[in-house]
C-alpha cells in the first residue's frame, strides 16, 4: 500500500486518539459476526482491521481462529491487545503475494479497503487464492452511485470528497478507486467470486446513532426508520455501503442473491 496512505492513517489515528474518539464505531462493525449466519467458518482473516472492532467481536463471540492484519503501527498496537494473531504485510503489490498458502482460510473480511488500493486485480487474485474452495469473502466499499455521494457533484459541482474539509480530507487523499455496486460486482465475478448475499447495516449500534439517540430518541427513531425505508425502496445499486458476501466457486452461477437488512 502507498506509504503516503499509511502516513495519513497514522496522522488520523494520532489526532483522534487525542480527542478520545478513535475511531467511530460504525454499523459495518456491529453486524459481525451476525452476517456469518450459519456458514460455520473455522478460520477467518480480517484484512486492514484498523484497531480491531471486528476482530474483537469475533474473538469474543465466534468460535473460529481469527487472524488480523494491518499496516499502520498505531493500529497494530491496538490489535496486539486482542488476543488474536496479528500480521503486517503489504496487500497492495504487483510483485509480492500474501504470506499464506493457497486455501488457508474459509472466510476473509475486507471492509472499506479496496478503494485504497492501486493493484486491485492482484489483490482480488490473492483473496481468491488464499480462500479454500467454497470459502467466503465479505467485502464493502463506498458505492458512489448512492444518493449520498451524488449530491455534491450533481448539485454543487464539487468532487466526492473535499481536500479542505476535515470530514472528508482523509478520503480525498487516501481513496484512489471509486466503485459502484455494479462495477465492484463485475470485478469480483471476473476473479471467481459468486455473489450470495448483500447485507445493508441499518442504524442501531454505531457511535453516530448512539449520539443521536442520546440527543433525542425521536430523532434517532426517525433516522432509523428513514434508513430502513430507503433500504427497502431503493434498489441495491443505490445502497451507500452494502456488505457483499461472495463465495469462491469455479462454477458460473446465475446472478441470484438475497438482500438482508441487519
Amino acid at each position: 500500500m502507498r506509504k503516503d496512505a499509511i502516513n495519513i492513517e497514522e496522522a488520523r489515528v494520532a489526532d483522534e486518539e487525542l480527542s478520545l474518539n478513535f475511531p467511530p464505531f460504525k454499523e459495518r462493525h456491529r453486524v459481525f459476526p451476525a452476517v456469518f449466519e450459519n456458514r460455520n467458518h473455522k478460520k477467518v482473516l480480517d484484512l486492514a482491521a484498523g484497531i480491531g472492532y471486528v476482530t474483537q467481536r469475533l474473538v469474543e463471540s465466534y468460535p473460529a481462529k481469527v487472524i488480523s492484519h494491518d499496516l499502520s503501527p498505531s493500529c497494530l498496537r491496538y490489535l496486539a491487545k486482542l488476543g488474536a494473531p496479528t500480521l503486517r504485510f503489504d496487500i497492495d503489490s504487483s510483485e509480492t503475494g500474501f504470506p499464506f498458502s493457497s486455501g488457508s482460510f474459509d472466510a476473509v473480511i475486507s471492509l472499506v479497503t479496496i478503494e485504497h488500493l492501486l493493484f486491485v486485480d492482484e489483490f482480488l487474485s490473492e483473496l481468491n487464492r488464499i480462500l479454500c474452495d467454497g470459502g467466503y469473502l465479505y467485502i464493502s466499499t463506498p458505492n458512489y452511485a448512492a444518493p449520498e455521494y451524488l449530491l455534491e457533484p450533481v448539485l454543487h459541482a464539487r468532487t466526492f470528497h473535499d481536500p479542505i474539509a476535515p470530514a472528508s480530507r482523509y478520503e480525498f487523499y487516501a481513496h484512489v478507486r471509486y466503485f459502484t455496486f455494479r462495477t465492484l460486482g463485475v470485478l469480483l465475478d471476473m476473479h471467481g467470486f459468486s455473489l450470495e448475499c448483500v447485507y445493508i447495516a441499518l442504524p442501531k449500534g454505531s457511535e453516530r446513532y448512539q449520539n443521536l439517540y442520546q440527543e433525542s430518541k425521536m430523532k434517532a427513531l426517525a433516522y432509523r426508520n428513514l434508513m430502513w425505508l430507503k433500504a427497502k425502496v431503493f434498489p441495491l445499486h443505490r445502497a451507500s455501503e452494502p456488505i457483499l458476501c461472495l463465495q469462491k466457486t469455479a462454477v458460473t452461477r446465475p446472478p441470484i442473491f438475497k438482500k438482508v437488512l441487519i
